[in-house]
């Protein structure tokens, strides 16, 4: 019997956001290159919570839209409600978030990665991986069809040998009872690849015509709405927005759940997996947090097409009367119909240590991984995650330098480094505590730090990056303006010192002094501009943020330059940590397990420490 075979450039395993980013990546940047995908109704499927951003996660799309992937553009066109998350804390935490018309982002992205050149899209499932010498050459379809290749992106996210479980049912099926791929993995363990096993859930589904909104607190969207996409003109998203709305658990919920958790399959051990510690079910609250006596409880649009709520908060596992029980509970919910049960996913995943920070496996030479497969969580985490790999994979077949983002440069670059430099034994999730130098990677400048690397790779558009260099020199422009405009202790600057409380002026002072007092802002101090020219919302934004934070920016800056010192000290890929016989044992074995690529990668290995890194630099120095 003569099977298929097929050649091309790139080929891309799944079609979730990382899938869909390392796709576009590499077919953008002119690579022939398929994706796969175990049902094309799935692609860009928002399985769990259909939004994208939220606190640390907004940085990430809007970093990855800087670089030139597609999320930002994507949610702007198919939001259905937006807020700017944390705008009473400083402007390093402000976090974009968008509620998503969950049928309409999977069309949008369908149709635009229908529509890109040398992109294929392919209905089925890779079963097995070819490698030779140490070189992917290609992979197998579940049909024997044979698709030869230069490199291979895997972006199975909760796909590989899933199962679903809620009570005692328990289905060997992906998300929203799609097809699991139950082949790749044997594949995997075959080429050494190490495995774990990790668990995600979501909660039910409930019929939006039988909730009592009454009893519940109604949560609306920003007056004026800002886009994820730096490329999207602001007054395209000004839409009118749908509600979302807010409850609680009480007493009488946790008891429910507390009488039925030796029927839960977390606590009676049928579910294997480790989960998110911090996305916990509502079972696992109640047990963590005996002492709140209420967990907060979102009502979301699963989109316009429906009317099926998406009840954030009480994900679970339980069976299936239970969960009638327990949302009957909840104020509003008293005779909520349920359409879709609450239900737990375990699947398997690789440990990410076993890659580079390009992505790349260091075992395989053209193997890159992606999403939730590399131990992550979230849609936005993934698409990063994608992005990355795709361009990479693409750079590594054209020959050229490959992408990698430090910590100091992107948020990106503190998950990636996470992944691959810690040690991970649950799903991974973004958190803007994680960022040393947040200050810098702030949402609102995620053009400024990432857009010459996009133009630079291919990805950003000539017109797009001729804005940006317009845009950095209105910035530059207007802050000397403001250091270097003196202003006198005139009736007018009196009055607006009044008016917003702040101390009188003794002398005369720059229109920058006034705009550092905390109580005043660019916009306050717009009266007593004569000079001032109108400029582009953005760049008033960056202006106001660059004055007032000077001195914290200055410092972090100095920070990341003793950072970047450590990070340029490279470390050869096969040098022999056995032969450094002043290293202690476990950092030996450490330092041979990751092989880090720099002394700063090194340093932030768990059982390394200060004095091994001391020994490492002096050992470099003498070789």
């Amino acid at each position: 019997m003569k099977n298929l075979v097929k050649d091309y450039d790139i080929v891309v395993v799944g079609a979730g956001h990382a899938g869909c980013e390392a796709a576009l990546a590499g077919a953008r940047l002119g690579l022939k290159t398929i994706m796969f995908t175990v049902s094309v109704e799935s692609i860009a499927l928002m399985p769990c919570n259909p939004n994208v951003g939220g606190s640390s996660k907004g940085h990430l799309v809007r970093e990855l839209d800087a670089l030139g992937g597609e999320m930002g553009k994507n949610i702007d066109k198919t939001f259905i409600q937006s807020k700017m998350l944390n705008c009473s804390k400083g402007p390093a935490v402000h976090s974009l978030r968008a509620q998503a018309d969950k049928r309409a982002y999977s069309n949008a992205m369908r149709k635009t990665l229908e529509n890109t050149e040398n992109l294929t899209i392919k209905q089925g499932e890779v079963t097995k991986l070819l490698v030779e010498d140490g070189h992917i050459t290609g992979v197998k379809t579940y049909s024997g069809a044979t698709y030869n290749c230069k490199a291979v992106v895997l972006c199975t996210g909760t796909y590989l040998k899933a199962r679903c479980i809620y009570g005692d049912v328990s289905n060997y099926t992906g998300p929203d009872g799609l097809q699991a791929a139950n082949y790749l993995t044997d594949s995997l363990k075959e080429l050494g690849i190490e495995m774990f096993r990790f668990k995600t859930g979501t909660p039910a589904r409930i019929a939006g015509n039988t909730i009592d909104y009454s009893k519940m607190e109604e949560q609306f969207g920003d007056e004026r709405v800002v886009p994820f996409s730096f490329s999207t003109d602001p007054e395209d998203v000004q839409i009118e927005q749908k509600s979302c709305w807010l409850t609680y658990t009480n007493e009488k919920t946790h008891e429910i759940i507390r009488a039925n958790l030796d029927r839960s399959p977390l606590y009676s051990g049928m579910i294997e997996g480790t989960g998110p510690r911090y996305c916990p079910s509502i079972e696992d609250k109640v047990v963590r947090f005996a002492d709140k006596n209420r967990h907060q409880v979102f009502i979301e649009p699963e989109g316009l097409y429906t009317n099926e709520m998406y009840i954030g908060g009480m994900s679970s596992s339980l069976p299936e009367d239970v969960q009638e029980e327990m949302y009957h509970s909840v104020p509003g919910l008293e005779n909520a119909k349920i359409v879709k049960n609450a239900y737990a996913i375990e699947y398997d995943c690789i440990n990410p240590r076993q890659l580079y920070p390009t992505l790349e496996f260091k075992k395989i030479k053209g193997l890159f991984s992606g999403g939730q497969f590399n131990g992550s969580s979230g849609y936005e985490e993934a698409a990063a995650q994608g992005l990355i790999a795709g361009i990479n994979a693409a750079l590594e077949i054209k020959g050229q330098e490959q992408l990698i983002l430090d910590r100091s440069e992107a948020y990106i670059g503190v998950l990636i480094d996470d992944l691959v430099t810690k040690e991970n034994h649950e799903p991974y999730r973004m958190m803007t505590s994680r960022a040393e130098y947040r200050l810098l990677l702030r949402q609102d400048n995620a053009d400024l730090r990432l857009r010459k690397k996009g133009y630079q790779v291919g990805l950003v558009s000539e017109e797009d990056y001729q804005k940006l260099l317009t845009k950095e020199r209105e910035i530059k422009a207007e802050i000397e303006r403001l250091e270097h405009t003196n202003i006198g202790n005139t009736e007018p600057v009196q009055k607006l010192l009044e008016q917003y409380k702040s101390t009188p002026l003794k002398s005369g002072t720059t229109l920058a002094e006034l705009i550092r007092r905390p109580e005043l802002s660019y916009e306050a101090i717009a009266s007593l501009d004569k000079e001032r020219q109108e400029l582009p919302w953005d760049v008033k934004e960056q202006v106001d943020i660059n004055i007032k934070y000077d001195g914290y920016i200055r410092r972090q800056l100095k920070q990341v330059e003793q950072f970047k010192k450590l990070e340029a000290r490279k470390i050869p890929e096969d040098l022999d940590y056995e032969q450094i016989g002043s290293l202690r044992i476990e950092a030996r074995q450490k330092l041979e397990a990751y092989h880090p690529i720099s002394i700063g990668q090194a340093s932030r290995i768990s059982g390394v420490s200060p004095a091994d890194i001391s020994v490492l630099l002096v050992y470099l120095s003498s070789k």
